[in-house]
């Protein structure tokens, strides 16, 4: 039962990892861009760090966002067949 249950733990932190990456990369680069505008230009402006970051984000989940509501919804049918799956020791 144990081991069954830190499998399953593991399989949803690499499915929370998988379903996040892109917003994350997608704000990662582009603050990583922002970054070196202001250093290159010295402008301070906080906004103009977040409103880039928001929009991609955005825009990585319009994007990705079917890839990403595939995988959960074939995550989460794969765990409602374990529910009534005869192996599962519950």
């Amino acid at each position: 039962m144990e081991a069954y249950l830190i499998s399953l733990g593991q399989q949803t932190l690499m499915q929370i990892l998988l379903l996040s990456a892109l917003p994350v990369l997608a704000a990662l680069l582009v603050g990583l861009v922002i970054s070196l505008f202001q250093a290159a230009t010295q402008i301070q402006e906080m906004t103009l760090t977040s409103v880039p970051k928001i929009a991609a984000v955005y825009l990585s989940l319009l994007i990705g966002g079917s890839v990403a509501l595939g995988a959960f919804l074939a995550f989460a049918r794969e765990l409602y067949r374990q529910i009534g799956a005869p192996d599962v020791p519950f």
